[in-house]
């Protein structure tokens, strides 16, 4: 599990290297996870690997981290009652696109998916 959560920690690391010396505007550990997907897509590590059990290890305490935003938001909940209209703004926009991305992506997905079979959904032409 140690090296799964080293080689996790590698890729961050990779991440925040390219971003900084190529002066990305992604964030470091966005890239470092572009990167693990790549080399996951290219070497095709067995369901048994370390990189998976640590990862599997994150994933099931992943309510840990959002300890900090919640102490971020009540920390500055003055700036929330000062401005409410901007705040609610954003998360409405935020919370659409994705609810649009989302469906335009599954929409995108069915459709090559059944398209490709050659019958339409339900069976009937």
């Amino acid at each position: 599990m140690i090296n799964g959560l080293l080689w996790l920690l590698g890729f961050q690391l990779a991440g925040e290297v390219v971003v900084r010396s190529l002066d990305l505007t992604v964030p470091g550990p966005v890239m470092g996870m572009v990167l693990l997907f790549v080399v996951l897509q290219l070497r095709r590590p067995p369901a048994s690997a370390n990189l998976f059990r640590a990862a599997d290890g994150l994933l099931k305490h992943l309510q840990l981290l959002f300890i900090p935003a919640g102490v971020g938001v009540v920390t500055l909940l003055h700036v929330v009652g000062e401005q409410p209209v901007p705040i609610v703004g954003a998360l409405l926009v935020s919370w659409l696109a994705g609810i649009v991305t989302v469906g335009w992506l599954t929409t995108l997905l069915l459709g090559r998916s059944s398209g490709s079979s050659g019958a339409s959904v339900g069976g009937a032409r």
